[in-house]
């Protein structure tokens, strides 16, 4: 299994950004896995910014990029993207995409690091103030 980040760069405050996330070798149909976004800031832990369940059926977002960021599933593509809007200072970070292959019905209290274990390379995000 790969997966694949890519779409990282350095944007200005209020800027945006989207990140993509090419997935290939799954086992299972992409559809079914949990997918998530995490990051991690320098001295940082990494943190799950986003996580969504199988088919979509629940997302769930951190309060500190909620109603800016979005994410989203391209099934045929197997591409999971994160649109990031009104970009602060405080979001740069190395962000990450994972998947789940057995997929919480809800990640409002899973969408962390112990709970995926598929990861992607990490692509960086710098926003200038």
């Amino acid at each position: 299994v790969q997966l694949q980040a890519s779409g990282g760069g350095l944007v200005q405050t209020g800027g945006s950004l989207r990140l993509s996330c090419a997935v290939s070798g799954l086992i299972f149909d992409f559809e079914d896995y949990g997918i998530g976004w995490f990051r991690q800031a320098p001295g940082k832990e990494r943190e799950g910014i986003v996580c969504s369940s199988a088919r979509d059926a629940s997302t769930w977002y951190a309060e500190a990029v909620k109603g800016r960021f979005h994410i989203s599933r391209d099934i045929a593509g197997s591409t999971v993207y994160l649109q990031m809007n009104g970009l602060k200072p405080g979001d740069t970070a190395v962000y990450y995409c994972s998947a789940d292959p057995i997929s919480y019905a809800d990640y409002a209290s899973t969408c962390s690091t112990p709970h995926f274990g598929l990861w992607g390379q990490g692509t960086l995000v710098t926003v200038s103030s």
